[in-house]
């Protein structure tokens, strides 16, 4: 039970972004934890008054569930700073780095980190031909929950008719093929590793609709695989800037051991539902979804 004295969280969620659903869910579900773990909450779907809202508001932190592009990827953070309201997660720059996938794989790369080989290409030119040999991935640079995710398979008789509502320029990516694995970052400790098993493609309607996939925690891989998960997942929170949560996705080719584990991305705003990822890994090291949430409030700052 909450005090008048207690502090004073506006939890952000919603949006205007292609994942704001999910913004939705894990806005309610971390609101309804923090209640628990005795903070007074404010709950407030992010649009163009946000900024109103919150000078109204006054709220002590600024607990960020937003998804997606304006939430993921430093607006709401540079509005934070302006405001001087401290904030979880990521900051301006690390958000906006993650957010833009060719440049966060740029900075992997220079950290020795393993990554395959990509590049910006015009939308129009993706449809006309085969930009690389197949296989290959087509999606947007700058969005997250696979949104807009195109597999062009090696007996593809002709290049990916790509939506009209993609944007003008894609990130074409060499496919790396195998197990889907991901690791927590929380603060300076990698929590845990999971494999993430889907009967076809690990899309959007896999990570989120009832039954599209299920979580292997702790994932049964070699010992060497999961310290390198670990390993790599801190070293890009590091190299990247991150503070707060964050989770790195990998595909994993055992068939190649060690020199099969591939580095995707970073989600500097990953899924904060009680059966997300993130807070799947904490509770197997014995924090739970209140403890989780509350840790992230007290993390909370500006000039991240």
């Amino acid at each position: 039970m909450s005090h008048p004295t207690d502090p004073l969280v506006a939890v952000l969620k919603g949006g205007p972004s292609a994942e704001r659903e999910v913004s939705l869910s894990s806005g309610h579900e971390c609101a309804a934890a923090l209640r628990t773990a005795g903070f007074r909450v404010a709950e407030i779907d992010a649009q163009q008054d946000l900024a109103a809202k919150l000078s109204e508001l006054r709220p002590d932190v600024a607990f960020n569930a937003l998804h997606g592009r304006w939430g993921e990827d430093g607006c709401v953070q540079g509005l934070l700073e302006w405001m001087g309201i401290p904030y979880t997660h990521s900051g301006v720059l690390a958000s906006a780095l993650a957010m833009d996938k060719q440049r966060s794989k740029m900075v992997f790369a220079e950290a020795g980190l393993p990554v395959v080989t990509s590049r910006i290409v015009a939308a129009a030119e993706v449809r006309a031909a085969h930009v690389m040999d197949p296989p290959y991935v087509v999606k947007p640079n700058n969005e997250g929950s696979s949104v807009g995710v195109y597999l062009v398979h090696e007996a593809a008789n002709g290049p990916p008719q790509l939506d009209d509502d993609m944007p003008e320029t894609v990130m074409v990516e060499r496919f790396a093929p195998g197990r889907e694995l991901t690791t927590t970052v929380m603060g300076d400790r990698a929590l845990a590793v999971t494999d993430i098993v889907t009967d076809g493609w690990y899309d959007y309607d896999a990570k989120y609709k009832p039954g599209g996939s299920h979580h292997v925690l702790p994932a049964q891989v070699p010992a060497e695989i999961a310290a390198a998960c670990l390993d790599y997942a801190l070293r890009a929170h590091v190299a990247l800037g991150c503070r707060g949560v964050s989770r790195t996705d990998y595909r994993w080719d055992e068939a190649r051991g060690l020199d099969g584990l591939i580095l995707l991305e970073t989600n500097t705003q990953p899924g904060m539902t009680p059966t997300s990822l993130v807070p799947e890994q904490a509770a197997l090291c014995g924090i739970t979804f209140p403890e989780l949430c509350r840790w992230m409030v007290e993390d909370a700052s500006c000039a991240r």
